[in-house]
């Protein structure tokens, strides 16, 4: 029980960091996140609230195998998946997100501890033009490959819901597959970000770092466009000991009790 009080009251805290105006993430009720309880169950935020303003009730415990279930369920009309997505709660509690599925999966076959889904306003900007795929196509700073990694995954427009988590699967397992780790940053275009991390401060450190790059990224644009590291200078960024022990502060500042067990490492 304490383990779920402290996970629980350090994803209030992440959500509402999230969702502070200040940052332009996520207004008005855009916006999920979760959190690992157990092997068995995630926290998940409610359907219909404000990331800014959600307290200890806006969350609802979800069975994570009952949730991936439904990826390999007939096809479910909006309807069925509301009944469904209620059934896959621990206990009763509000309305789940219909975006339950692609947290199970980032908890899960993304390895993440806590997941934030956001909408930056700068992030979008790109995602919702003709050059979304520029933010998945290389790096362009040192500090953007110690926080957000070398390899973001890029996802083309599908409907939120089942149908998104269904291609997030797929694609996970191909970048599992071609580098090893899973992304810590997973861009949707035409709709948004998710930050994975192992803490909440991770969650939130990426989502600022993938904001900031998508300004930097508006200004290479209207520059002549973007001029990324080289694969053996980001490499060298990636693995030099002072930036590996940087990153291990950055992610761990902050975390919830206990998290920092590392139990699903990052390259």
């Amino acid at each position: 029980m304490s383990t779920r009080r402290n996970t629980l009251g350090a994803l209030v805290k992440l959500s509402r960091d999230l969702g502070a105006p200040q940052n332009d993430y996520a207004i008005l009720a855009e916006g999920n996140t979760s959190a690992q309880v157990s092997d068995g169950s995630f926290l998940l935020k409610a359907s219909g609230l404000s990331l800014s303003s959600v307290d200890a009730g806006s969350f609802v415990e979800m069975r994570t195998a009952a949730v991936l279930e439904l990826l390999d369920a007939p096809s479910l009309s909006d309807e069925q998946l509301t009944l469904a997505l209620s059934a896959c709660r621990v206990g009763d509690g509000a309305r789940p997100s219909t975006e339950a599925p692609l947290h199970a999966l980032a908890l899960t076959l993304g390895r993440a501890s806590f997941v934030g889904h956001t909408h930056p306003t700068a992030v979008n900007s790109i995602l919702c033009s003709k050059n979304a795929a520029v933010l998945s196509e290389g790096v362009l700073f040192p500090d953007q490959v110690v926080v957000c990694g070398r390899h973001p995954l890029f996802i083309p427009y599908v409907d939120p819901g089942v149908p998104l988590a269904f291609e997030l699967r797929v694609r996970l397992r191909k970048h599992l597959d071609a580098h090893g780790t899973p992304p810590r940053v997973i861009y949707l275009e035409n709709h948004g970000l998710i930050a994975l991390g192992r803490t909440p401060n991770e969650v939130l450190h990426v989502t600022a770092m993938a904001t900031k790059t998508a300004r930097i990224m508006l200004g290479a644009l209207a520059a002549g466009g973007p001029n990324y590291l080289g694969k053996h200078d980001a490499i060298r960024i990636e693995t030099r000991p002072d930036e590996r022990y940087r990153q291990h502060l950055l992610s761990s500042e902050g975390g919830a009790e206990g998290d920092d067990d590392h139990r699903h490492p990052r390259a």
